[in-house]
């Protein structure tokens, strides 16, 4: 058998960064695998997290967080696990080349992708001036004219939850999904308008400002702040209900509050693939809470 890792941390998003760094100040033994993607890897500016008043981008923190785990021994290996089991002295994970890790315990930061159109200017205003999550980022549209894109009921409640922030909001039903009719009524109280239609791009300035939707038809509706509802977000537990881990219906993992280890032992989970507010402070939380715990039981089998 090769080499066999204390941890193996998949995933290096923002819980699974800081799970390592926390790991390799125990001078623990560990391999992050990433396949570069993620969440956080679109996200151009965080400005909710303590020390960064003027925001940070997702890349900028992932890089730094990487820099930070290396410098105390973490290794990092650039691919995808595609399987994971539980093996006589050690559990197993397969990446798509083909090779195969072992460790002692496993911590699962593989976190979740929003579902999101594919239109022309987006993503280069993801997180500087269109949102994902009013937690996060509803500050950043307080009193501006915003447009909700998204999809039937998804929609309408963003649109409900952002006017606690601004009482001008359109929203855009871009699928055209029905809503229900208790959601209408709401947003006629609240005075948002509707629009089913479908867009065909962002209008941007400077690439990266929000300014308003181009729709297919070639109408625009301008606005100064955009936030994405679609629903139907992909979260990336596979790998958890390979071993067996107990997952909710909408395939979050359940953990213990106090640990974060899933139902299989030896097993973790941090950030977005567990039950809990999606946020990167939260995540943060979560990894070190997650690295404390795995030292704990590396500790009590030594």
């Amino acid at each position: 058998m090769n080499e066999i890792y204390e941890c193996l941390i998949i995933g290096a998003g923002i819980a699974g960064l800081q799970a390592a760094i926390q790991l390799g100040r125990y001078k623990r033994n560990v391999l992050v695998i990433d396949s570069g993607e993620g969440r956080s890897s679109l996200c151009r500016s965080y400005r909710n997290i303590l020390g960064w008043p003027d925001g940070i981008s997702g890349e900028e923190l992932r890089a730094l967080g990487k820099t930070q785990a290396e410098k105390t021994g973490v290794h990092f290996l650039s691919g995808r696990v595609v399987g994971l089991k539980k093996g006589e002295n050690a559990f197993e994970a397969e990446t798509a080349s083909g090779a195969v890790y072992y460790a002692k315990r496993i911590l699962l930061s593989t976190g979740l992708s929003d579902r999101m159109p594919e239109l022309p200017g987006l993503k280069a205003c993801l997180g500087l001036s269109v949102y994902v999550c009013p937690d996060c980022d509803g500050y950043e549209v307080r009193d501006k004219k915003t447009i909700v894109l998204g999809a039937g009921a998804a929609g309408a409640n963003m649109a409900l939850t952002l006017s606690y922030w601004t009482d001008s909001i359109v929203y855009v039903n871009h699928e055209q999904q029905s809503i229900p009719e208790d959601l209408i009524l709401k947003l006629t109280h609240k005075g948002i308008m509707t629009v089913d239609k479908k867009a065909d791009e962002v209008l941007t300035e400077n690439e990266s400002v929000f300014k308003g939707i181009r729709f297919a038809d070639g109408t625009l509706l301008e606005g100064e702040r955009g936030f994405l509802a679609f629903g139907g977000n992909t979260v990336h537990t596979g790998l958890a209900a390979m071993l067996g881990a107990e997952r909710l219906e909408n395939k979050h993992v359940l953990t213990n509050p106090r640990t974060k280890e899933t139902s299989v032992k030896y097993v973790w989970a941090a950030g977005d693939a567990g039950v809990h507010s999606e946020q990167v402070t939260i995540a943060m939380g979560e990894g070190c809470q997650a690295a404390v715990w795995i030292h704990k039981s590396l500790m009590d089998g030594e």
